[in-house]
């Protein structure tokens, strides 16, 4: 399965009936703006005050550097908020001042850095949409994934440049994620690569800092040890997330209760026929897009910023 470019250039990959890219477009169609509009307040009048009031926030936000005036850049905050300015305002402080807190897994977030990592095909963000709209994230964290090869901190990395990606997408935006986090193979070797410390930044991060709607959580054929694993994790789990996770072990059709079985692997009970997008396609897609993650980088507090709003 090969990259293909389509006539504005633009890099795509075909899986069975389906074309996947990153999809930049303007949001158009009117299903897709009402759902805006029914779920996150989004008309014109509320987004011309909404973008005028968190730009005007940013600007007092000392030592920040951002794109303040690009309307993309601050909606793609704003969405996630419902358009409530001070809400936005709050998780942009949060999301850079994250980077300063845990620079050794903020740093070089770019396709050229982790290669080896995609590699392994542990990540995948290149499958077609569900049923209602949401771009589906799956996360090999058993048999796929060996610690001695594949750190947990270039694994995280390559997790947040997924993000970065799919936060670019104005559908996204509207519609959000799922996660499939396939714990096939999970053993105490893997287990013991975490601690109470990363659970608890990872959970920071994924509730307090990035601008997704994260709709579920799909944790499927995890063993017995997954227990283990889970009340590392479980003390930082607010309520709204918990209600989000779902576990469905083997059971498959489970899985296809939440998920259009179209939108699914075949070792996930769906339909997508073999072979799999593998991570070197992955990579390449991204690495089309280097200059945009560079861009990403460049943002946030200088390093003299002592505000601590």
């Amino acid at each position: 399965m090969e990259l293909q470019m389509d006539v504005n250039g633009n890099p795509y990959v075909v899986w069975g009936e389906h074309k996947i890219q990153l999809e930049r477009e303007p949001v158009t169609g009117e299903a897709l703006l009402e759902k805006a509009e029914k779920e996150l307040r989004e008309t014109p009048e509320i987004v011309e005050k909404a973008v005028a009031d968190l730009r005007t926030l940013l600007k007092g936000e000392k030592n920040l550097f951002v794109p303040y005036e690009n309307d993309d850049f601050l909606i793609r905050f704003l969405r996630p908020c419902k358009f409530y300015p001070e809400s936005a305002f709050k998780r942009i402080k949060a999301y850079y001042k994250f980077k300063i807190s845990y620079p050794e897994y903020c740093r070089d977030l770019l396709p050229s850095a982790t290669r080896d990592v995609f590699k392994h095909s542990i990540m995948s963000a290149l499958s077609p949409r569900d049923q209602n709209g949401c771009r589906i994230l799956a996360v090999e964290s058993g048999e796929r994934w060996n610690p001695r090869e594949v750190s947990l901190r270039d694994m995280f990395r390559v997790i947040q440049m997924g993000l970065v990606g799919a936060i670019s997408e104005p559908r996204t935006q509207i519609c959000g994620i799922v996660s499939i986090l396939d714990m096939k193979g999970l053993s105490f070797s893997h287990v013991m690569q975490f601690t109470p410390s990363y659970a608890k930044m990872v959970l920071e991060w994924l509730q307090d800092c990035v601008p997704i709607r994260l709709k579920a959580v799909h944790i499927i054929n995890q063993p017995y040890i997954f227990n283990m694993l889970f009340a590392i994790f479980k003390p930082f789990i607010r309520e709204k997330l918990r209600g989000r996770i779902h576990l469905h072990g083997s059971n498959l059709a489970s899985l296809r209760e939440h998920i259009d079985p179209e939108a699914l692997r075949k070792r996930h009970g769906g339909y997508l026929p073999e072979p799999e997008i593998d991570g070197e396609v992955l990579w390449k897609m991204m690495c089309f897009h280097e200059k945009d993650f560079e861009l990403a980088n460049s943002y946030g507090y200088t390093a003299n910023n002592n505000n601590n709003k």
